[in-house]
């Protein structure tokens, strides 16, 4: 038929931009305020989450770990352990208690070596039963 089609050249990345930008510009819209509420925080829950079906809130206990050894050179061992617990109460206040590493569960990377070699260990551990009793845990290393 003697005919040919010519495709066009393709456009550049920042021609197609600049098309798409000045196509259709957008029609002014007037905006109307959004009107701010007054909040005020009482560090427990808005609802009432004291029955069982709530368990798994006050299942979530946060191990703030800091502990370090190391032997002086009089040959003591100095041992220094700052771990505190953060957990939520009944109506889902929160608060933080004075714990040790000992009381960190088994799940977290804490593992203080026998004797007194130099160990450091800090971390931001969380573990939590959740609805179906399953535990889970995560721990952040710092």
């Amino acid at each position: 038929m003697g005919v040919s089609f010519n495709d066009p050249s393709p456009m550049s990345p920042m021609g197609r931009l600049y098309d798409i930008t000045f196509r259709d510009p957008p029609e002014p819209q007037e905006s109307t305020p959004i009107p701010l509420v007054r909040v005020q925080a009482d560090e427990q829950a808005d609802i009432d989450i004291s029955g069982d079906a709530f368990d798994f809130v006050r299942s979530i206990r946060v191990y703030h770990i800091q502990y370090r050894q190391h032997e002086n050179r009089d040959g003591d061992c100095n041992r220094s352990d700052s771990t505190r617990l953060g957990s939520y109460g009944v109506q889902g206040d929160y608060r933080w208690t004075r714990s040790t590493v000992g009381q960190v569960p088994a799940a977290s990377g804490l593992s203080i070596p026998n004797g007194c070699g130099s160990y450091f260990y800090r971390s931001v551990f969380v573990d939590w039963r959740d609805h179906a009793g399953n535990y889970g845990s995560e721990e952040v290393r710092y």
